[in-house]
């Protein structure tokens, strides 16, 4: 019997239930579950749950919190917010150095090469451009690498490693000399940057549960993009007063604080449930209390027991300094490589490409606009670099609505369709949120503003929906769509000028708008149909090789 601390009495009822109804409740994290398995999940339920309490309406947390302090869906709703705004303040600064320098672009040009009075310009800005777009193509690619080893290990042991070494980096960027030199640290960076990327929402799907993840991981895209703005806007205003390397020494100032808190204050948050207690549930009532819901076994027949189920982590701190240990253990059985090699796989399914290609279109062509900014603006309307930088207030603005409509918007769309559906929740119920993005992203090409709010609503909702359908491999599923995005931006930053050069900035970007809101558009078909697309493509004899190990599964 569950006690709390808070209360004089747990409240425990005995009431009859109809076997066929105890049997719902019963099923492990209340999934409807069929005969088809495969890797110890059934293909026609994966993303297919009870989201409500079939008689109360009350939210079925789902997974299913243990009762150990430990674990992190028990931790303190302030430390869970804790961890989400730090998690996506150093996600602002694994793109501050990503992007933000590309304002100082024609300074950093001049000083490699210095012959730039006789050659013009044009050559030096664009071999200038590969330390940028060097970066941004490790970012991505260097998840095939991080994901296994965060799967493997955890988070905590990469994001110590990641964050001293982006700091290393950083350090070596402000005093390299020679372009090969600055190359090869800016490629180094772009790896190291990369980790926090793909540890973020897997940080994020660890400590909340499924009904908070869409508005807290629409920070989290946002901070992406915040991080490119901020840079901006920051980076003009140093340059205006100062060489640019002074760019990298407030970053060096500025990272190196949070890899300090990093080592102080982010706990492991990946933890083992036993799924085998198949027999209980937890619902969350509109004062906020737990309710542990449960069959009380043969004896009692077909009676269930409902307890308030008290959070122990608040009045239990040492979970904290366990969790601050570098190694806890491996966490899978799955070998490193079956890790590495599954994301180039989910690209045969539907949902994670097209998932995959909303992120790529609206990330790459944004790279395509950022890497064009300084001079387009210099030569078209004089501006110095800091003139350049404050045009990026409109991207934080745009964030800044993204995160409600990308995030808690979405939500609530998907709760309204849960809803109507019986409390089951489907994750294509999320997907009309994205029609305000589909809208916005042609536009994106035109204003600022406009592009990074279509990148935090759309990317948010797209991506959110594929962490729902493939949870127990949510963290590959995230690096497909960041390696490829990344692989896409690297090739856009080669194309970028000679596509403006040939048609003119209206006739590139207006091409550019046409496929985004193609893409985008493609959310109708995957809402009518994308639940029997599931359930047949991941049952294909090609898929076999991406199956996951039964330890990876999380009572999604």
């Amino acid at each position: 019997m569950w006690t709390s601390a808070g209360s004089t009495r747990a409240v425990r009822v005995l009431r009859r239930r109809a076997s066929t109804q105890t049997t719902l409740l019963a099923t492990p994290a209340n999934y409807i579950y069929r005969l088809e398995k495969t890797s110890g999940t059934s293909v026609k339920t994966l993303g297919h749950l009870r989201l409500r309490h079939a008689e109360t309406n009350e939210i079925i947390l789902v997974p299913t919190p243990s009762s150990d302090p430990r674990d992190p869906l028990n931790w303190p709703r302030w430390f869970k917010l804790y961890t989400a705004v730090a998690v996506c303040f150093a996600m602002i600064l694994c793109n501050f150095l990503a992007a933000g320098p590309t304002l100082a672009i024609l300074q950093t040009a001049q000083e490699f090469f210095p012959n730039w009075k006789e050659t013009g310009m044009s050559g030096p800005i664009s071999k200038t451009a590969y330390f940028f777009n060097c970066t941004a193509l490790f970012q991505g690619l260097g998840n095939l690498l991080w994901m296994p080893l965060i799967n493997k290990y955890g988070r905590r042991p990469i994001y110590v490693t990641s964050f001293t070494l982006y700091t290393i980096t950083a350090i070596w960027c402000a005093v390299g000399k020679g372009y090969a030199n600055f190359l090869v640290a800016r490629i180094i960076m772009g790896f190291a940057a990369g980790a926090g990327e793909c540890l973020a929402p897997v940080t994020i799907a660890d400590v909340y549960f499924l009904h908070e993840r869409g508005a807290i991981t629409a920070f989290y895209n946002a901070s992406l993009n915040l991080g490119v703005a901020t840079g901006a806007i920051i980076d003009g205003f140093i340059v205006k007063f100062h060489p640019w390397r002074y760019i990298y020494y407030v970053a060096i100032a500025i990272i190196g604080s949070v890899t300090l808190i990093v080592y102080a204050t982010f706990p492991e948050t990946a933890f083992t449930r036993n799924l085998a207690s198949s027999d209980t549930i937890t619902t969350l009532t509109a004062s906020g209390e737990r309710v542990r819901h449960g069959t009380k076994g043969e004896e009692a027949g077909d009676s269930e027991i409902q307890e308030v189920v008290p959070n122990e982590s608040v009045h239990n701190r040492g979970w904290l300094m366990q969790g601050l240990k570098l190694y806890h253990g491996k966490y899978t059985h799955e070998s490193i490589w079956q890790m590495a090699i599954r994301p180039v796989g989910l690209l045969i399914l539907p949902p994670v490409l097209w998932a995959t290609l909303v992120m790529s279109v609206t990330i790459g062509f944004i790279v395509a606009v950022t890497s064009n900014v300084s001079p387009a603006f210099s030569d078209t309307y004089g501006f110095e670099a800091w003139q350049s930088g404050l045009s990026f207030i409109a991207a934080i603005l745009g964030c800044l609505i993204g995160i409600f409509l990308g995030g808690y918007f979405s939500d609530w769309v998907a709760d309204f369709f849960t809803r109507r559906n019986g409390g089951i929740r489907e994750p294509e119920m999320r997907l009309p949120a994205i029609m305000i993005g589909a809208l916005t992203g042609p536009l994106a090409l035109a204003l600022y503003g406009c592009v990074n709010f279509t990148i935090t609503q759309a990317t948010n909702v797209s991506l959110v929906y594929t962490i729902d359908s493939y949870r127990p491999i949510a963290g590959e599923v995230v690096v497909t769509q960041l390696a490829f995005k990344s692989a896409f931006g690297f090739l856009l930053g080669f194309y970028t000028n000679p596509w403006v050069d040939q048609h003119g900035y209206n006739v590139a970007y207006g091409e550019m708008a046409a496929i985004c809101g193609a893409v985008l558009l493609f959310w109708i078909p995957l809402f009518i149909w994308g639940k029997k697309i599931r359930e047949r493509t991941l049952s294909w004899r090609v898929m076999r090789w991406v199956q996951w190990d039964v330890d990876r599964e999380v009572g999604e």
